[in-house]
């Protein structure tokens, strides 16, 4: 059977497929449409559907839309609470009932009948609980909010959910974030991360005071009251410089969510007696709070879904659809769920670009020595990404032992200078150099500490609190990444590299060859790898 999911109603449209007992596909709208997080989280945007990701999918798998058995839609207006018409969440509700049809429109051939309303927090669940390694596992849910609910705590036997604690709104800890993320000067439902990284500079000096209006409930879940924030710190104009006293207001909130996360963690552990733990929604893309819950509570083993944002719900939709229907889906054992391309068709932009490019015969040994080197390579290869992490196929990868990396790929990407850069690194050297953290961690969701001796050795990815956000690479894989790595160790002595993201400031992350072609023109990058072949910046552009 096919489900096909399907993400819409705040941000990050995206769509999935789930075919035959397996993840065929999954993409987020802004990978093709070119527009951060796909629109904004406005209630008169929601009609805004994710129609390429949705028809590459169907594409991917050989479908056509009346192929589908049935579609998931992560969001069930009949469970919102009705405003006064005229009010904009009414107005997002009735885009929601009115969804199949719009379905039916950018999908022709769809019948409207085949839509499957899921509910919000259910599709977060499903992608963590159904998509980890284990049938077995407690759930734990967190973000802005659903359709009423800001939260779910469960558990899963045999791909089944049991609910057993839900917070209703308004109380919600992932719109704190988003309130605190504005009020710092930042997008809100795009930059909270921002935010985790500016804590590091700050002391939680406000964290009593945040203690008495941020609070767990003793029952599965919390109570957070209005706050005015300028009692702590003044608000930030978009882009003004940031102060210490907003750095201590950062690392106050931070602090506390950690907290909350925490009680609400023991609490599900107390419930289920459970020692696995799956997360998802938007707060688990705080790696700061992951490693905490993975060390501080009962739980053994914690898997994060890497798309734990509003667009895991349209691969958590049809995950649910799946094990609904008597078919559940195999684990999601790869982030990259998204589009590729073959050799030749890589090598078909080169030649419309008109650049001169190789076709190096050993691609990890050469791309090592220009690494060695301390040149910045755009690297692309196979299948996107699905989530935010650049996880080795749309990513910047530098030397890690220059300190002034750090800043210079911030320019490179034309972001703020306190962001860090993360480090990959092989898995079975990962203990040698970090600690504290999973191993192994794939996924780059988790923060580990940088071991002393190690610190001076890679200054570029250690971040300010001496930590670093780690992606382990296993040569079964990432066997091309796996080489890279070990060549560039067998020059340098570091068996790390720095790996970001490939995009500049405000631009989704590279997708396809033409974005990858733009970005190195733009940017001041000097190796792009394009599949097989290599360009190099002097030789295009003769400096």
């Amino acid at each position: 059977m096919r489900f096909l999911g399907i993400n819409a109603i705040f941000h990050d449209p995206a769509a999935a497929l789930v075919a035959d007992g397996r993840i065929v596909a999954a993409a987020e709208e802004e990978r093709f449409s070119r527009r951060k997080h796909g629109k904004r989280p406005l209630a008169f945007s929601a009609w805004e559907l994710p129609e390429q990701a949705a028809a590459w999918c169907l594409r991917e798998a050989g479908l056509a839309p009346e192929d589908v058995d049935a579609v998931a839609y992560s969001y069930d207006p009949s469970l919102v609470v009705r405003r006064p018409e005229g009010d904009w969440e009414d107005l997002r509700t009735r885009y929601a009932v009115r969804a199949p049809l719009f379905l039916a429109t950018a999908l022709p051939g769809l019948d409207p009948a085949q839509v499957t309303y899921v509910p919000h927090h259910v599709a977060h669940a499903a992608s963590a609980g159904l998509a980890s390694p284990w049938r077995d596992c407690a759930v734990l849910v967190c973000d802005g909010r659903g359709e009423n609910v800001s939260h779910l705590a469960g558990r899963y036997r045999d791909g089944e959910l049991e609910v057993l604690a839900a917070q209703e709104l308004p109380h919600s800890l992932g719109l704190m974030y988003e309130d605190v993320t504005e009020h710092l000067g930042f997008l809100r439902s795009s930059d909270e991360y921002k935010v985790m990284a500016m804590a590091s500079y700050g002391r939680p000096r406000h964290l009593e005071a945040l203690r008495e209006v941020i609070r767990p409930t003793g029952d599965g879940g919390f109570r957070v009251e209005p706050v005015d924030w300028n009692v702590y710190a003044k608000a930030l104009p978009k882009g003004a410089p940031w102060t210490s006293d907003h750095a201590d207001l950062a690392a106050s909130v931070q602090a506390r969510l950690e907290e909350v996360l925490l009680e609400l963690a023991r609490w599900l552990h107390e419930r289920t007696g459970e020692r696995r733990l799956a997360l998802a929604g938007g707060v688990a893309l705080n790696c700061v709070a992951n490693t905490r819950l993975l060390e501080e509570t009962p739980f053994t083993e914690v898997w994060v879904q890497p798309a734990a944002g509003d667009s895991g719900t349209a691969l958590g939709g049809a995950l649910h659809l799946a094990q609904a229907y008597g078919e559940p889906a195999a684990p999601m054992g790869t982030a990259a769920l998204g589009r590729d391309f073959t050799d030749d068709e890589l090598g078909a932009w080169l030649d419309v670009a008109r650049v001169p490019y190789t076709r190096p015969a050993d691609l990890a040994a050469e791309i090592a020595a220009e690494l060695a080197a301390n040149r910045i390579v755009a690297w692309f290869q196979g299948r996107s990404e699905y989530g935010p992490r650049a996880l080795g196929h749309r990513s910047l990868l530098a030397h890690p032992g220059h300190a002034a990396n750090t800043e210079r790929l911030n320019d490179v990407k034309g972001r703020e200078q306190f962001r860090p850069v993360a480090p990959m690194v092989l898995e079975s050297r990962a203990r040698d150099v970090f600690g504290r953290g999973p191993v192994p961690s794939p996924y780059m969701l988790f923060v580990h500490d940088v071991r002393p001796e190690w610190a001076a050795r890679v200054p570029a990815v250690v971040h300010v609190d001496g930590t670093a956000r780690v992606q382990t690479v296993s040569p079964d894989g990432e066997p091309l990444v796996a080489r890279l790595l070990t060549e560039f160790e067998r020059r340098t002595g570091l068996p790390v590299l720095v790996n970001t993201s490939l995009n500049t400031a405000g631009r989704p992350m590279v997708d396809d060859p033409r974005d990858a072609l733009e970005c190195f023109g733009s940017a001041p990058v000097e190796v792009l790898v394009l599949g097989p072949y290599v360009v190099r910046r002097r030789e295009v552009f003769g400096s």
